[in-house]
């Protein structure tokens, strides 16, 4: 079973110090400003070949060299993008094995009438305690940039405002970037599965799981120990305000493989916020959630050191930010001996 309250919130992205959240009194929030600025709509349609692959390289005199081609992933992505990469192709065509993306992947083994109850409770964790409204819980100023861009990217959706922050910023985020012409995936992995598949080459989850034995108790310590999202919710806040252009930038790059513009257009605070609100806390710790990015690392580094040892060749997936950080899953690879080469 999917847990689908947590699994969500792994969805949103990073590790930077999260604050306390607030719990301001209701008082009604400041005058708000009459519109948001629109921004100019996503250059790059049509085909696009996306951006080179970084080559990983393990020495061996006696069987020749063992090589590890990675993309590298971004999101978001526009939209109306078509990627068409030869080169992708033609190495897919020749490698013995596909390393999918890093992931979590968080189960519990309950039967179907377990779903069922379960259910409601899962429902209800996404809400702040108590009844309270987004109002209640964030300072006001916070609240009424937060009602602007409802009104603009969600609409009338009274409900939203008893969700938790987290939860509230997530669905804000997936709705104005669709608004701005980006998609979370831009198809990618469905490129990469179709791939695979046509050339017959296995593809390898590199999959950090978690299993929840106890699903009610892990539903009991979420509600009653649940994320600090305040910095979550106002980093989202602030990409969708002040990184949209960034985004659609980097997005661009990303289709035409300008990696310059993509090291030069660094991600915002976002990711890491929100990832730092999960696990940190009270719950992460209990669950196997307290240091997720370092695990999921691991995960990859193994597969990849046992694909280099047995494979002449594969290809693998990263996301771009750990390709361009000096001391990213590749970086790693290269302290322990293997040649990494960017791409020109």
């Amino acid at each position: 079973m999917r847990w689908p309250a947590m699994l969500c919130l792994l969805a949103l992205t990073g590790l930077s110090p999260a604050f306390a959240q607030s719990t301001a009194a209701t008082a009604a929030p400041p005058p708000v400003p009459s519109d948001v600025a629109e921004l100019a709509a996503v250059v790059v349609t049509g085909a696009q070949p996306g951006p080179g692959l970084w080559k990983v390289t393990r020495k061996d005199p006696a069987t020749g060299d063992h090589v590890l081609w990675v993309l590298g992933t971004l999101s978001p992505l526009p939209q109306s993008v078509q990627w068409q990469s030869h080169e992708l192709e033609q190495v897919i065509s020749e490698s013995q094995q596909v390393l999918l993306s890093p992931v979590v992947a968080i189960k519990a083994d309950v039967g179907f009438f377990g779903k069922l109850f379960l259910l409601p409770s899962a429902y209800s964790a996404r809400k702040n305690d108590d009844g309270q409204t987004l109002q209640q819980v964030l300072p006001p100023p916070v609240y009424a940039r937060w009602q602007l861009l409802k009104q603009k990217y969600i609409g009338n959706n009274r409900g939203i405002e008893r969700w938790r922050p987290i939860f509230a910023a997530q669905e804000l985020y997936r709705k104005a970037i669709k608004a701005n012409g980006l998609s979370k995936t831009g198809g990618i992995q469905a490129n990469i599965d179709a791939l695979a598949k046509r050339y017959g080459v296995k593809e390898m989850p590199t999959t950090y799981q978690v299993v929840i034995e106890h699903p009610r108790a892990a539903l009991q310590a979420f509600k009653s120990s649940a994320p600090h999202d305040t910095t979550c919710f106002i980093r989202t806040l602030d990409s969708i305000e002040q990184d949209m252009p960034a985004m659609k930038a980097r997005a661009n790059a990303w289709a035409t493989g300008d990696l310059q513009t993509l090291r030069e257009l660094p991600d915002s605070e976002r990711h890491d916020a929100c990832v730092s609100a999960l696990t940190a806390a009270g719950f992460a710790h209990t669950l196997g959630l307290d240091d997720v990015p370092a695990k999921q690392e691991a995960v990859w580094l193994a597969a990849a050191r046992t694909a280099l040892g047995s494979n002449a060749q594969t290809f693998a997936m990263l996301p771009m930010a750990e390709l361009l950080k000096p001391d990213g899953y590749l970086a790693k690879l290269q302290a322990e001996g293997y040649e990494v080469e960017a791409p020109e």
